[in-house]
Parts: structure tokens; sequence; C-alpha cells
């Protein structure tokens, strides 16, 4: 046996009309709460300054050979490198050394005159010495770490020392002769 009675001034049957009355309260408070909702994610999203810093443009055609810059980009020091010819020399010659994390130079250089690298140590996250290529850290000849004694080789990479990793490669592009984006 159904429960089913007609409304005796219009004919309709009860259930249905019971029906569509939850189905309507349902969709209404439905769409409340994504309108509740909506403004609370939507402000987890980054703010716009955070969106610019995302990727950084740099012109290179500053940076003689052997000379080396600081940039900022996403609060942290990226460090650009326009190595000479005896530093990349040094660098494919030690692809094969033994090292923590292993990585061919060609892997870490797109083109082999610009070493484009995160300058935080992969240990605690101290900036490494030895941003002057006429002064190098280190006895890899490039960079050094003065809080743990991290060596970093010419291509960044780990060769002694507590750093568990080598300095990051930010993802970057060349967009023309002498200019890169990063980000």
């Amino acid at each position: 046996m159904t429960d089913t009675t007609e409304s005796p001034e219009t004919g309709e049957d009860e259930t249905s009309r019971r029906d569509f009355l939850y189905l309507a309260t349902g969709a209404v408070s439905a769409a409340g709460a994504a309108a509740f909702a909506w403004p609370l994610i939507d402000m987890m999203n980054p703010a716009a300054d955070v969106l610019a810093l995302a990727s950084i443009e740099v012109d290179l055609s500053a940076i003689e050979e052997g000379q080396s810059i600081t940039i900022k980009w996403r609060g942290k020091p990226v460090f650009i490198r326009r190595r000479t010819k005896a530093e990349i020399t040094k660098a494919v010659a030690d692809d094969e050394a033994d090292m923590k994390d292993p990585m061919k130079d060609a892997a870490r250089a797109e083109l082999p005159e610009w070493l484009i690298l995160v300058g935080v140590c992969t240990h605690l996250g101290c900036v490494p010495l030895g941003q002057k290529a006429s002064d190098p850290k280190g006895e890899f000849g490039g960079w050094f770490c003065p809080c743990h004694g991290s060596h970093y080789d010419t291509s960044g990479r780990i060769r002694k020392g507590p750093a568990p990793r080598n300095l990051e490669v930010p993802q970057y592009a060349f967009t023309g002769d002498n200019m890169v984006k990063i980000g």
C-alpha cells in the first residue's frame, strides 16, 4: 500500500509535491554553500605580487665571461654565471667523479657558457660564497657554504660536506640572444 493522497483542492499527488520541495530546498542549500565557500577557497590563491614574482626576465648582455651576478627570484638568490672555457672544461671533466648527487654538467646548463642556479645550500638553506668567478671558494673552484663546510664545483654540484644535493637549477628558458626567463 502506498502513502499517496490527493489534495482535495487541486487533485495533485502530495508525494510528488513533497519531493519537489525537498529537491528545491536541497538545490538552494547547495547553491548557498557554494556561494559561502567560494570566497574562502579563492583567498587561498596566491596574491598578485606573488604571481608577479613567479617568473623574471634577465638581460645577460652586460655579463662578461668569467663574471657572475646574483638576482632575487621568489625571495631566493639566483646565481647567474657566464663561465669561462676553463670552468666549462673542468665541469665536463668532473662528470665522472665520485659525487653524492651525480649529474652531468650538460644536464645542469642548457648552454654550457651560462650556469643558472638557486643560490641556497641544500643542507640548511645558507647562501654559499663564491659568486666572484675571479675569487672562487671551496676546494673545487665553485661555491663554498661556510656554515657547515659544503663545497660545490664549477657546475654547482656538491663535492664535499654535509649538503645532500646539488645546488638547484631553476626552470629557465632563453627568450633571445641576451635574455633568459627564469620561472
